[in-house]
């Protein structure tokens, strides 16, 4: 018996590999390393199980025929290096995928179509319809047209996003790093963590975000955060080295295991907690946060003192207790210029048009407290 079953098991599993695993600074894109990861993934897929591929390495890819040396320091740089690297990764992918009689399919996603809604659900109907029709989707940043930061690699917390879009099983997060450490095996004796089934077995763990290689930016800490949001959302995950990826996708005990910590939650309410951009804070009275936080109950404009930001109805919105501690967030029932004239009025006093709850609980999700960067999720 294998000795990770639901790894093993998984019917559909996305697999995130890191710009570190296919690429070098000097060289660019190692074909070799590449062609490798395809061969695992078409036995994989050779066994009746769907794939879905997760792949940084596009500016990575770019900087050598470019010439340009070491990672580019403006955006503009960064957008050209992964407009050529993008075409030469996927047509890699593409050729040696086709020697395996597999058909692959490109999925550019930028931060708007997961945060939006709509453009959330748009990607969801793409990677099954892929899937259906018998290809394999690769998944990259639209590094080329993105505006925000752009990092090398660090996809993990994308790939965490897609396995949820895509209804995975499971999730295998590939670098070159066998798995989680309880301390930094480079400096001194550290032991790897087997078996992970919450964030207090990782408590005591400082997370390096150190570049090995100078192509990658996604540290130890990205991948655990990822793995909490999936293994959070009823997925188990493993973390390892590309070289074990066979062993991982087989069940086998190498890296590091995350087990399923909480039940699969609805599209919606993942969306919420994890892929929607607030657009704004609602500042709540003591009443209101433990009506929300302990009754699960919905927001009324009674226990409202304060609003924050320019949102329209139905937009996503903090919801903020009086200790500046976020409780919740949830899709909003007015337009920011409709609340300052409902605020701390008992839903009898509005007028009818106004008597609808502010965030009904069926469009909200608790959250933890505000994280510092590099924390683990909470």
């Amino acid at each position: 018996m294998t000795a990770r079953p639901g790894i093993a098991g998984a019917g559909r599993v996305v697999v995130k590999v890191g710009s570190s695993s296919l690429t070098t600074l000097p060289g660019g894109l190692d074909p070799a390393r590449l062609t490798a990861l395809v061969d695992v993934l078409a036995a994989v897929r050779a066994q009746g199980r769907e794939v879905v591929l997760v792949s940084s390495g596009a500016i990575a890819a770019g900087l050598a025929p470019l010439g340009v040396e070491g990672r580019p320091r403006d955006l503009a740089t960064a957008q050209a290096a992964a407009s050529v690297g993008q075409l030469r990764l996927v047509q890699t992918y593409a050729d040696a995928f086709d020697r395996h009689g597999i058909t692959v399919g490109q999925v550019l996603l930028t931060a708007d179509d997961l945060t939006r809604r709509g453009h959330y659900r748009n990607a969801r109907q793409t990677l099954e319809r892929l899937l259906t029709l018998g290809a394999l989707p690769i998944v990259n940043e639209n590094d080329t047209v993105a505006t925000e930061e752009i990092r090398f690699g660090d996809n993990d917390r994308l790939a965490a996003l897609v396995a949820h879009v895509a209804a995975a099983d499971a999730l295998v997060l590939l670098s070159d790093v066998d798995g989680v450490y309880d301390g930094d095996p480079r400096t001194g004796p550290a032991q790897l963590v087997d078996r992970v089934t919450g964030p207090a077995d990782l408590a005591a763990v400082t997370l390096g975000t150190a570049r090995r290689n100078g192509v990658g930016t996604g540290g130890m800490a990205t991948k655990v955060e990822a793995a909490f949001i999936a293994s959070g959302a009823g997925v188990p995950v493993v973390v390892t080295s590309t070289p074990q990826a066979a062993a991982a996708l087989a069940g086998e005990r190498v890296g590091t295991l995350f087990e399923p910590s909480g039940r699969r939650p609805s599209g919606r309410q993942f969306w919420l907690r994890y892929a929607s951009r607030p657009r704004g804070r609602l500042l709540l009275d003591d009443g209101a946060v433990r009506a929300v936080r302990e009754r699960s109950a919905s927001l009324l404009a009674a226990g409202i003192t304060g609003v924050d930001g320019d949102f329209l109805a139905d937009d996503p919105v903090e919801l903020v207790g009086p200790d500046g501690a976020v409780v919740a967030r949830g899709l909003v029932a007015y337009d920011a210029r409709e609340l300052p004239g409902l605020l701390g009025r008992r839903t009898p006093d509005l007028d009818p048009e106004y008597r609808r709850e502010v965030v009904h609980r069926d469009e909200m999700v608790l959250v933890g407290r505000p994280r510092a960067a590099g924390r683990l999720p909470g």
